[in-house]
């Protein structure tokens, strides 16, 4: 055989790599290496054999002397007899070209090649297709018929496979791909996947289906109402209600739970990406959500209450599935997010009353719906019903500070809950029953509202005023750190109290309305000290209480865990800056020297007076990327008519803060806590001179009341 015969035949054996760029490369690698270094010329691979493996193939190197440009890699597909599903390119010996007659595998005078086989066998969905690669083909000679083996092989390729049979000297890292027919080629292409086919849904189809599912949608409803109505009837018959069967309270599970998908079908059709917008507004337009809380979920829950304890299973188990179903509804119908969130928070605060007290699943579902409530409280912060819920699931279970705060909130926002005023009696009775296991300082600044709220019994409140004083400044002592919440609960509980807990007979709330009459301070102020009715009253005894509590506080000058409290009460100064006849009222009783001291102690220690002197709100950056956080206090005064307006629009833009990162003090927050409390107190300054006056220029608060007026109400 000639040298020139040879060459062809080994270029032959050269498979080359089409990739998906249809560049070609060919390239080898000597197994008997560890790196397995790669060559891309016969060459380089010639001289590596030579050089490095020279030993390994003692019995060839005559052939190789002879003939060195023969010297080949003999490529053979092969599939591993252990593994099915790997594969792996062997090279089983390395000969002189001149003493091997090499396999037919390549394509010569229009035969068929093995190669082809194994695109056939895939495309006719032979079992050898599902371990096939379109990239990577390879499969063990051991797996080939025995007429493929002796066509593949000589007799000398036999002995040496026999000989070195886990033996490989060469490993093609190319990924060998065979000839692939014109159907497999225009699949390989390219990776991008082609995007699915869908069905355009019209208008039309749309509107036929939502009025299907509507339609079944009234019947279930309908078959609700009236099955829970009988239920009540029963149960309003009789003092103890005939209880049902197991089987009686499937169906009515069932019954509840198809109303509660098919009002999820009909909002999924409805909110659909193709439906219009007469569609998408359907729901809002027939009140579905709230239908659906109502008529699938409250109303049953009321016949399960009504039957506890025998229901109590069944109850348990419907308001799982309940709230399961609801998390599915908040995540796949957003548009009604703050419906399903406080739906949640109803759902959990429902399974807390269930729950047996004092017991671990009573605790998880009392913090599940506290903080449902608190996200729609987030979202909606002048909604006063959330407030109240919050109220009921924060006490007896914490402080009764945080209970009254709560309760008292839910009547001073843009969007006051009426009920609440009956709640808060209950919640006074229930403190006033137990004020012997609750400690005594929360106790009896409870008990002190209690009378404001209820204007009776006011001969007691001077004295239980004066006993919750006692106690003031040594329990601010006492829990130092812990007086940053209950300060500012104390001073907001204090504030609403002082204007009448949302009551438009207050004083104060009526001389804001007015402000814009022709009628003086003076006027004002005399016809209110001389008013003896239970408004004005109740007023005298609030601000009596915030004042007294507002002296011991300022007094503590360096305690920093007095600042949130001082900060609520320069907010609320704020808003009453507004209106001078307010400020007039309030403005003879309010200790104006203590607060000058605290304000100079804490310019003092600030350098700059550019920011507090600035008009527009602190800057809301620390820096570039970081952002002013909202401190615990203004999530607190959030909401309420006399803190509105004071903070921008992005202030409260991050919605995802959840309560423990709410109540978490950063260090950066005590030097931003100064300042805004200084940038207040130059707004108070600069409306109600001659109480409170700054001089820039001796960076200083002043005051220029007489000392008689500053002490002239300081009696109850």
């Amino acid at each position: 055989m000639s040298d020139l015969d040879l060459d062809l035949d080994l270029e032959g054996l050269w498979i080359q790599c089409e990739r998906p760029n249809d560049q070609k490369t060919q390239s080898c690698t000597c197994t008997y290496c560890s790196d397995q270094r790669t060559h891309y010329s016969k060459d380089d691979l010639r001289l590596h054999i030579e050089e490095r493996h020279g030993g390994n193939i003692t019995s060839h190197v005559h052939g190789f002397q002879q003939h060195p440009e023969a010297l080949e890699p003999q490529l053979v597909l092969m599939r591993s007899i252990d593994d099915s599903h790997h594969y792996e390119v062997v090279v089983e010996s390395i000969v002189p070209s001149q003493e091997v007659q090499f396999p037919n595998y390549i394509a010569t005078n229009n035969k068929e090649t093995l190669t082809d086989r194994f695109s056939t066998m895939a495309d006719a969905g032979d079992d050898v297709s599902t371990i096939l690669s379109a990239s990577f083909r390879e499969v063990s000679v051991s797996t080939l018929p025995a007429k493929e083996k002796a066509r593949l092989f000589t007799q000398n390729e036999k002995q040496h496979y026999q000989h070195h049979p886990n033996q490989e000297c060469y490993h093609d890292k190319a990924n060998i791909q065979p000839a692939k027919s014109s159907k497999q080629s225009e699949r390989n292409k390219s990776d991008i996947m082609l995007q699915f086919k869908t069905r355009h849904i019209s208008q039309k189809q749309l509107i036929v289906e939502a009025r299907g599912l509507y339609a079944g949608l009234q019947m279930v409803a309908a078959k609700c109402i009236e099955v829970d109505e009988k239920l009540a009837i029963l149960q309003g018959d009789s003092p103890v209600p005939e209880p049902l069967n197991d089987k009686q309270w499937n169906a009515l599970n069932e019954l509840h739970h198809t109303l509660i998908y098919a009002f999820y079908d009909l909002f999924q059709v409805l909110q659909h990406p193709s439906a219009s917008l007469a569609l998408q507004t359907l729901p809002s337009k027939h009140f579905l959500p709230g239908r659906m809380w109502r008529h699938a979920i409250h109303s049953f829950l009321e016949v399960l209450r009504a039957r506890l304890p025998t229901s109590h299973d069944n109850m348990i188990a419907f308001m799982n599935s309940t709230y399961s179903m609801l998390g599915i509804f908040y995540e796949t119908v957003p548009a009604f997010q703050d419906v399903w969130i406080e739906c949640l928070g109803d759902l959990g605060r429902f399974r807390t009353a269930v729950a047996v007290d004092n017991t671990e699943d009573k605790q998880i579902w009392n913090s599940v719906a506290r903080y449902w409530y608190s996200k729609a409280s987030d979202r909606a912060p002048a909604t006063g019903r959330l407030y109240h819920h919050l109220a009921i699931l924060t006490y007896p279970n914490s402080d009764p500070l945080s209970g009254l705060y709560y309760y008292a909130k839910s009547l001073c926002v843009a969007t006051p809950f009426t009920p609440t005023k009956e709640s808060l009696v209950k919640f006074f009775h229930q403190v006033k029953s137990k004020q012997v296991q609750l400690p005594s300082f929360n106790t009896t600044f409870v008990i002190a509202h209690s009378y404001i709220f209820t204007y009776t019994n006011m001969e007691q409140f001077e004295r239980t005023v004066e006993k919750f004083l006692s106690l003031l400044d040594s329990h601010i002592g006492q829990v130092t750190r812990k007086f940053m919440e209950e300060g500012y609960h104390i001073s907001i509980s204090n504030i609403i109290a002082a204007i009448g807990f949302g009551s438009g007979d207050n004083p104060v709330t009526k001389l804001m309305m007015h402000s814009s009459t022709h009628n003086t301070s003076e006027d004002y102020m005399g016809g209110t000290q001389n008013d003896l009715s239970q408004p004005t009253t109740a007023f005298r005894y609030a601000e009596y209480l915030n004042n007294s509590v507002l002296e011991i506080v300022l007094k503590r000058i360096g305690d920093l865990n007095v600042l949130p409290f001082v900060h609520v009460t320069l907010v609320y100064l704020h808003h009453i800056s507004q209106f001078d006849n307010a400020t007039a009222l309030l403005a003879l009783g309010f200790p104006w020297q203590l607060l000058n001291i605290m304000l100079n102690t804490l310019l003092c220690s600030y350098g700059t007076l550019e920011c507090i002197e600035h008009n527009g709100f602190p800057s809301l950056k620390k820096n570039e990327n970081d952002y002013v956080r909202p401190f615990t206090e203004d999530y607190a005064m959030r909401g309420l008519s006399w803190a509105e307006g004071l903070y921008p629009e992005e202030y409260f833009l991050d919605e995802n803060v959840d309560e423990e990162e709410k109540c978490q003090e950063l260090p950066s927050m005590l030097k931003q806590r100064q300042e805004r409390i200084l940038w207040l107190a130059c707004r108070v300054a600069a409306r109600v001179s001659p109480w409170l006056i700054f001089n820039s220029s001796k960076s200083e608060f002043t005051t220029e009341a007489r000392s008689a007026d500053l002490q002239s109400e300081r009696t109850c």
